[in-house]
């Protein structure tokens, strides 16, 4: 699984050189950081909706998935635009594994 993030991750990179009109992503860079965390936004308010909707409905589960599969890969542009890769968010989640969620923030320098 962490392969497709890499595979993602490279063609994020590649669209930064690509001409605004060739693509969604190199149209995202092009509008620059503020609309790449407006989708980001855009796209976590809609995973939040279908979760709930997916409560209530077993049968909107595949929302869910489709929302959070948009969260996801517009957090990977958001990421990519500041010079970051997933490889970065799976470390510091490889270093949060064992650590109780009340120690790991109480760790975090203010």
């Amino acid at each position: 699984m962490i392969d497709i993030l890499t595979k993602v991750a490279d063609t994020l990179e590649s669209r930064k050189t690509a001409s605004a009109d060739s693509s969604y992503v190199a149209s995202l860079y092009a509008k620059g950081l503020d609309k790449i965390l407006e989708k980001v936004g855009e796209e976590a308010v809609e995973t939040v909706l279908a979760a709930k909707n997916a409560q209530q409905d077993d049968s909107q589960r595949d929302k869910v998935i489709y929302e959070t599969a948009d969260l996801w890969f517009h957090s990977l542009v958001m990421l990519a635009e500041l010079g970051l890769r997933p490889e970065d968010v799976l470390t510091e989640l490889a270093r949060r594994e064992g650590l109780s969620g009340l120690e790991e923030k109480a760790s975090r320098k203010e």
